[in-house]
């Protein structure tokens, strides 16, 4: 299992590169490591920065499917936002109100490094905002109301 990377450390405020080439050992090695570390510690996303790599990849549990999103970009977002309660591996026990888009359309790379678009909505959008805020160098506590 993979250390998590916990608040305050800087590496979490970094902005994370582009990955150059999927295919690449160490990145077909880090995607199930990740997707067992956030598995083991119940969470819902997993982002490499919370592992300590400066990369544009996570890993999202959602419905009983795991999924590797690798540089992702957001292509469309809803204008209706929701709030909603988040925590974050990396700051244990902490809880916040943070406003997301209510949907987002996302353009990624798979594992396989084939291109895919997803729509999601509700918790699946909530979770994929969160997740590319830690490639961004954003945490929820900047975001949260409470």
């Amino acid at each position: 299992m993979l250390d998590i990377i916990l608040h305050p450390n800087q590496i979490l405020r970094n902005k994370s590169q582009k990955v150059a080439n999927v295919l690449t050992d160490k990145i077909q090695k880090l995607i199930p490591e990740m997707m067992a570390t956030m598995d083991a510690k119940h969470g819902v996303g997993l982002a490499a920065p919370q592992i300590g790599q400066n990369i544009r990849l996570f890993v999202i549990s959602y419905k009983d499917h795991n999924l590797a999103i690798i540089n992702p970009e957001i292509t469309k977002k809803s204008i209706l936002k929701e709030w909603d309660e988040e925590g974050c591996l990396s700051i244990p026990n902490r809880y916040g109100q943070v406003k997301r888009h209510k949907s987002v359309t996302l353009k990624y790379l798979n594992q396989n490094g084939q291109t895919e678009i997803l729509k999601a909505s509700g918790l699946l959008a909530r979770i994929i905002q969160h997740e590319i805020d830690h490639l961004d160098g954003i945490l929820f506590i900047d975001l949260a109301k409470k």
